[in-house]
This record gives structure tokens, C-alpha cells and sequence, in this order.
């Protein structure tokens, strides 16, 4: 069952000199319990797309379909967005009680699903810390631990570690991983997640699924499934000789689209 559907779905904003095209014509279905990564140019709408799925953004043609799962009363998304989005002046407690509390959870509910989450990423013995205690890495982890303690139906992320260095950075996908696999076991259907990125590798390594996006307007120019066994390890999955060929054709893929960006950009 697809849980996202996008029919011929367009997103134009107003700009000084006309109207420009973001998105668009764009066509593609996510199934309830996939993941699915999104690769493309900077500015070809893969954040829009993200946030016209969250609410934040209206559509200006076209149709979006989200059919949240029938038996389900949890939420139908939360979103994880690039750099800190942790609230500074509250707790990593109440930081990750926060959505459930706006929910109207239950204070004793409400306190043991923050410290499940808080074991599952490893931060149990900062929950009275503030995110100026913690590093990028840990305050990232914050927000994921945020995001699924929601319990939504649909993730969605807007490159989570595009700030990180390459150590946290593989650190959190497999943090992200298992948290994910662990959540598709204890729920019908599993978990969705959209996960937008600029780095191939990542795409590859978590994924059931890579899309290519387009220059803008974007559109989806290619659509890779992964064949790689679940659980993967970061490193052991990139020595597998497959894994090159992959994210070469990935690459393929990406390049005139990268190119094709840049020129645009140029002649602005």
C-alpha cells in the first residue's frame, strides 16, 4: 500500500523577475514500511517535496495522496531537519517528551516512552543535560530520539547529518538503522521514512530504495532498488564490490543533473 503518492505534483514560488519552478512534474509512490532516500542537485526541490509531505508547504498543481495506515492513532509524520533542532532551553527530557506532550500523552506514558528512546540512543545519563552540554553528534541523536518517540506513521528527514564529520556521521546511520528496524518489528507494517540526502554512499546504505531528482524543476530521473540484506554495517557494506558499482551508477545518474544545476545557477 503506498503511504505517499505524488501525481504530476508542481510547487512554483513568486521571485522578483517571475514565477520560478521548483518542483515538477513529479511522480512517485512510497509504500507503507519503506525507506526511501532521495539524491539530487541543490535547489531541485528534494526539501520542498519533504515539507509539502509535512503540511509546510502547499502544492501549486498536481495531487499528494498520504493515506495514513487505517488501524494506526499515532501521528502521521515528524520531521528531523539538518543541523540542531533541539530546543535550547529545555532538557533533553523534555525535548524528546516534547511532541508527546503536545499530544496530550499522559505524564507516566509520556515518561516512560522518553526513557525507552533515551536507552535506544544512548543518552540516558544526560536527560537533565541541556544541548549546550552535548555535542552536534549527541544533540542529533536528541532529535531522532524526538522524532520516534512521536511513534509516526512516516519520518521524514531533511539531511540529519549533512553537519556532522564522518564519524558521527556513520555512527547516527547505524543508530538510525536500528532504531528503524527495531521500530518496523514492533509496529504493522514497520516504520516509512523519506530521507533526503546529497551523499550517494548514505543513500545507498540505508535504503530500500534511491530516487534521483532532476535539476529543478524536479522530477525523478531514475529510481535504484538496493539489494543489500537488512542489518547492514556502514563499512562492511562498502566493501562489498556491488556497493561501487551502485553508487556509480547513482553517480551516472546524478551528474548531468549536477551539471545542469550549476549552469543554471551560473546564469542567474
Amino acid at each position: 500500500m503506498s503511504i505517499i503518492h505524488a501525481i504530476a505534483l508542481t510547487k512554483i514560488f513568486p521571485g522578483p523577475l517571475g514565477p520560478i519552478a521548483a518542483l515538477g512534474p513529479l511522480d512517485l509512490s512510497v509504500a507503507a514500511g519503506e525507506f526511501v532516500c532521495i539524491v539530487g542537485p541543490s535547489g531541485c526541490g528534494k526539501s520542498t517535496f519533504l515539507r509539502m509531505v509535512a503540511g509546510l508547504e502547499e502544492a501549486t498543481g498536481g495531487e499528494l495522496r498520504l493515506t495514513a495506515p487505517a488501524t494506526s492513532e499515532r501521528p502521521f509524520n515528524s520531521m528531523v531537519f539538518q543541523g540542531d533542532s533541539t530546543f535550547p532551553w529545555m532538557t533533553v527530557h523534555e525535548n524528546v517528551e516534547y511532541g508527546l506532550k503536545m499530544q496530550g500523552v499522559r505524564d507516566k506514558q509520556r515518561a516512560a516512552a522518553v526513557v525507552e528512546m533515551l536507552a535506544v540512543v544512548g543518552l540516558s545519563g544526560f536527560a537533565e543535560a541541556y544541548p549546550y552540554q552535548l555535542s552536534g553528534g549527541m544533540r542529533q541523536r536528541v532529535a531522532l530520539a524526538r522524532a520516534f518517540a512521536n511513534d509516526p506513521a512516516v519520518l521524514l528527514m531533511d539531511e540529519p547529518f549533512g553537519a556532522l564529520d564522518e564519524q558521527n556521521r556513520v555512527l547516527l546511520q547505524e543508530e538510525l538503522l536500528r532504531i528503524w528496524e527495531r521500530a518496523g518489528a514492533a509496529t504493522d507494517g514497520g516504520k516509512t521514512v523519506l530521507f533526503v540526502t546529497h551523499s550517494i554512499d548514505e543513500a545507498l546504505v540505508l535504503a530500500d530504495r534511491v530516487l534521483v531528482m532532476s535539476a529543478a524543476p524536479g522530477r525523478i530521473v531514475d529510481e535504484i532498488r538496493v539489494p543489500f540484506a537488512r542489518p547492514r554495517q556502514v563499512y562492511e557494506l562498502k566493501r562489498d564490490p556491488q556497493f561501487g558499482e551502485l553508487a556509480y551508477r547513482v553517480w551516472q545518474s546524478l551528474r548531468k543533473e549536477v551539471n545542469q544545476s550549476r549552469l543554471a545557477e551560473k546564469q542567474r
